[in-house]
């Protein structure tokens, strides 16, 4: 009986990932030797030097706290460039869902601190929009270089 249930499991995981949505397969985390914090913090300073907008800055931790519940730490940045996602959103609006940008900063359960963000080429996956005609790729090369700063050494 159990090996026919581990025989299933193995053959419905391929079809199980396949199905999740792109956002599940498409995620690029980084480990940060800074505090979640911090690392929000330094996200947000590189993305301001950049020209860029912070929009929102979310402490779940902290709303957690607020209805007596305990959650490590977990910050959420939302921010963006209007030139950039602009065009993303005339080829289809919808991916205003996904915009602006968001980074998730996390404690996990032995303390490293995950920086996590959805990789900006999966927009093409999820809405009507022709990579090669909307600035996904500058989008990409800026989300990693503004995490890259925010987790790199001092």
């Amino acid at each position: 009986m159990f090996q026919r249930s581990l025989a299933a499991t193995a053959i419905a995981l391929p079809a199980l990932m396949m199905s999740l949505p792109a956002t599940a397969q498409e995620m690029v985390s980084k480990v940060s030797p800074h505090s979640v914090s911090g690392t929000i913090d330094r996200l947000q300073e590189a993305v301001e030097t950049a020209g860029a907008t912070v929009f929102a800055r979310v402490d779940h931790a902290e709303g957690a706290s607020s209805v007596d519940m305990d959650l490590r730490p977990t910050e959420l940045l939302i921010f963006g460039n209007p030139k950039l996602g602009t065009p993303v959103m005339q080829a289809d609006q919808l991916a205003g869902l996904d915009l602006p940008l968001r980074a998730l900063a996390y404690a996990d359960a032995e303390g490293v601190v995950h920086l996590v963000y959805a990789h900006p080429m999966s927009l093409a996956d999820r809405y009507d929009v022709n990579a090669d005609n909307a600035p996904l790729d500058q989008i990409a090369g800026a989300l990693d270089k503004l995490t890259s700063a925010a987790v790199a050494e001092d």
